[in-house]
């Protein structure tokens, strides 16, 4: 699967030295708040609402992703520079992946 040619939408920020990609289900709260954080943050990202997709598409994604990352797919599912991901939204844990953390 091209992974391009599904329906991204993109928000832009002042912030885009990071290339974010956020798989999310349009009901999902969690979902809303670590784009909401993104937003807060300044950050450009990519989106996708997997709910929004076909039912055979959105499996060959998911199935991708648990192959690539070794993880089981759960939403939010959050890639950062192609290296690093997070499932779910643990602000902290999000903060320390973007370098947000206080000192």
């Amino acid at each position: 699967m091209n992974f391009a040619d599904l329906p991204f939408e993109r928000k832009i920020g002042q912030k885009s030295d990071r290339n974010i990609v956020v798989y999310a289900l349009s009901t999902c709260g969690f979902c809303k708040k670590a784009m909401s954080f993104l937003d807060e943050e300044g950050f450009s990202y990519s989106y996708i609402h997997v709910d929004k997709i076909p039912l055979e598409t959105k499996n060959e994604l998911k199935k991708e992703l648990k192959e690539k990352f070794n993880e089981n797919v759960a939403f939010p599912f959050a890639i950062f520079d192609d290296q690093e991901h997070l499932v779910g939204f643990i602000r902290p844990d999000w903060e320390r992946t973007l370098g947000l953390e206080k000192r």
